[in-house]
């Protein structure tokens, strides 16, 4: 299976998409730890975008932090939707959903069992 180098930071990275995510006014961000449940991914990372344009906006800005990183994504899908898209990190999979289409499609109730990961920053951060 592919991994990245980065896969001991790949809990970190996620976080760091998720704080990225809400910084550009996402809703509802969450993610969940997969490891050991998935053997497609370690963590995904589920978002509600408020319109096409805020979506995409959250597309570029985490494609542009991955870049930085070294993370260039191994596939993405639907880069000009407004109602999902889907961002894969390979051990880091973000998806961005319509509010339309977020209920529809409920991962949270396809992951449900998974760790929740807390990353909100800190009031002092």
């Amino acid at each position: 299976m592919l991994r990245t180098v980065m896969n001991h930071n790949a809990c970190q990275f996620a976080i760091e998409l998720a704080r990225i995510a809400a910084d550009h006014k996402s809703e509802r961000v969450v993610t969940f730890d997969l490891r050991g449940i998935s053997p497609v991914t370690e963590y995904v990372v589920v978002c509600t975008g408020t319109s096409e344009r805020q979506m995409h906006t959250v597309a570029e800005a985490l494609e542009e932090y991955g870049k930085k990183l070294g993370q260039r994504p191994f596939g993405f899908a639907g880069r000009q939707s407004e109602v999902w898209t889907l961002i894969d990190f390979v051990d880091v999979v973000f998806h961005i959903f319509g509010r339309a289409h977020r209920d529809y499609y409920d991962l949270e109730l396809l992951w449900g069992d998974a760790p929740k990961i807390d990353w909100a920053r800190s009031e002092s951060a």
